[in-house]
């Protein structure tokens, strides 16, 4: 008698392509066909500013325009007495992300029915009550992807986090929405968060709805992209090397880079877990910066340190500026030179400030940016690049060409990275004697050394990085001035402009003054940290003059 054996085939793991095709097909899938934007409807692909195509469309109501082009800070005011409802002010927005994400690619999940539900409530306790639930209750607001919400996947640019949602809310987003926020899509970000564009292998490149050959900054970039559509009245990123200030930069919006201890960073997934040599922070991206102080007073009333005890018992300060304060300019960083628009538009601030006598401004000496800068990029391949490898490694997915550094990284052990510590804090400590001798209120510099540049482009971030090893208080800001290509001309070595290093070189030679015509300049206001009060009042003393 003879026997045989049975086998049985075990499945093949899908592949990282089949996860992200999937994964691509049911974001689609969740817009509502009446939101899939009519054929009919859509601008040409060569059609660059898509900003103004919601009202020139013809496929929004009246209504649903005045809502989304309206200010967080407006809306809130109008949602707390009754004259709009949640439901209606969530469903618009809920419509123009949609199109967002069609015209920009700017989303990584949704959770209308969420959305409209919570939306809902809102409308009912204040029909029932007369009373609004909180500071933003019944607001629409966007968080970035890796921000954990229940069901919902965190997936940070890997492949391997699809399909593993989340079981809980982040802390600050349940903050949020005790506080009344409505939550009805999460945004695209750049792999693991380390690439200055939002960029990664699973939801491809988000671009500037200012002009989609351009890039909308990273990581933060899907957040940035969908507030300057207005598919968004205000929404939360993160910033570990210029995540937020960045894609603002990028996009002409406002943020604020708090130093760690203010906003809880609880229940946020991180692309490199453990790593804490440079800490990331959570904080608001907004068309206004009244709807920046919206948000960050709304947390910080709300005691963010029974929520995370790794929070700094500080309540908010109400704050009043001295008669004349005294700024220094950082013209360049020494490493690499703004490109034409950013000097001249700092050239135009300045030159304002200084005209009204309330400011005393002297230069700043960039000397120690280089250091600050490499400390940075030391501190975040400290591991080898271990954590990104990893990740990448359970689905085959491979390394961005972005990413290059992560893949080329050498370990460090336990007691070189105690040193690097060691350096870091030295280097704290050195900026901040500089600083009291200084005797200054604030550093007003470039946030980047662009406007924006093109898809793929951006090369440097040494502007806000250096600001996240010290762990600063930094506003961005539109400065009101845009790019003008008759006036921006690029800068030629050898005539009267020599390259402070390689990236500056390469940073010049890619300056396109034709591409970035129109695109709004930002600039970056740096204070000490735990200074966000002040920093945020200097903002607005300063766009008083702008």
């Amino acid at each position: 008698m003879s026997s045989s054996t049975v086998t049985t085939d075990t499945p093949a793991s899908p592949t990282w392509q089949e996860i992200a095709a999937r994964k691509s097909a049911a974001l689609l899938a969740s817009i509502p066909k009446e939101w899939i934007i009519p054929e009919d409807k859509k601008p040409p692909a060569s059609q660059d500013n898509v900003t103004g195509w919601p009202r020139e469309s013809g496929w929004f109501t009246e209504e649903e325009l005045a809502i989304t082009e309206s200010s967080a800070t407006e809306l809130v005011s109008k949602l707390a007495t009754g004259a709009l409802k949640s439901l209606d002010v969530t469903k618009a927005f809920c419509k123009r992300a949609c199109a967002a994400q069609q015209l920009i690619n700017c989303l990584t999940e949704t959770c209308f029915d969420r959305a409209l539900e919570t939306a809902a409530a809102r409308d009912e306790h204040f029909a029932r009550t007369g009373k609004p639930v909180g500071p933003l209750h019944g607001l629409p607001m966007s968080l970035k992807d890796n921000f954990h919400l229940t069901g919902l996947d965190a997936t940070v640019g890997f492949s391997s986090h699809v399909g593993d949602p989340a079981s809980y809310d982040a802390t600050l987003a349940a903050m949020l929405q005790d506080a009344g926020a409505v939550f009805y899509v999460k945004t695209n970000i750049s792999t693991a968060m380390m690439i200055a564009e939002s960029v990664n292998n699973v939801f491809g490149r988000t671009v500037n709805p200012l002009n989609r050959q351009l890039t909308s900054g990273g990581s933060s970039g899907g957040e940035a992209a969908l507030i300057a559509f207005r598919g968004s009245p205000l929404g939360i990123g993160t910033d570990i090397g210029g995540s937020l200030r960045i894609p603002a930069a990028c996009t002409g919006l406002f943020t604020l880079r708090s130093s760690f201890g203010r906003f809880p960073t609880l229940g946020c997934r991180s692309g490199l877990p453990g790593q804490e040599a440079v800490r990331s922070i959570n904080g608001p991206l907004a068309a206004t910066l009244d709807d920046i102080i919206l948000e960050a007073k709304t947390i910080v009333d709300a005691q963010p340190w029974l929520h995370d005890s790794r929070m700094v018992p500080l309540p908010w300060r109400e704050v009043t500026l001295p008669p004349k304060l005294k700024v220094a300019v950082m013209w360049d960083d020494g490493v690499v030179l703004p490109t034409p628009p950013v000097t001249r538009a700092l050239r135009q601030v300045v030159d304002k400030m200084q005209a009204t006598g309330r400011y005393e401004i002297v230069d700043w000496d960039p000397k120690d940016q280089l250091q600050g800068i490499k400390l940075l990029g030391r501190m975040f391949v400290a591991d080898g690049g271990k954590a990104i490898k990893k990740e990448l490694a359970r689905t085959g997915e491979p390394m961005r060409p972005e990413m290059n550094l992560y893949d080329a990284a050498t370990e460090l052990g336990t007691y070189d990275m105690w040193m690097l510590h060691v350096e870091r804090d030295a280097f704290v400590k050195q900026y901040l004697d500089r600083w009291n001798e200084a005797g200054i209120d604030a550093i007003l510099c470039p946030t980047t050394p662009y406007s924006t540049t093109k898809n793929g482009q951006f090369r440097y971030v040494g502007y806000t990085g250096v600001y996240n090893v010290l762990d600063c208080s930094c506003v961005s800001f539109p400065s009101g001035i845009h790019v003008d290509q008759d006036i921006d001309l690029p800068l030629v070595a050898g005539e009267g402009y020599t390259p402070r290093s390689d990236t500056c070189k390469a940073t010049h030679q890619e300056y396109d003054h034709a591409a970035v015509h129109g695109i709004p300049i930002s600039l970056q206001l740096v204070t000490r940290r735990l200074e966000e009060e002040k920093v945020l009042a200097m903002t607005k003393q300063i766009l008083s003059l702008l």
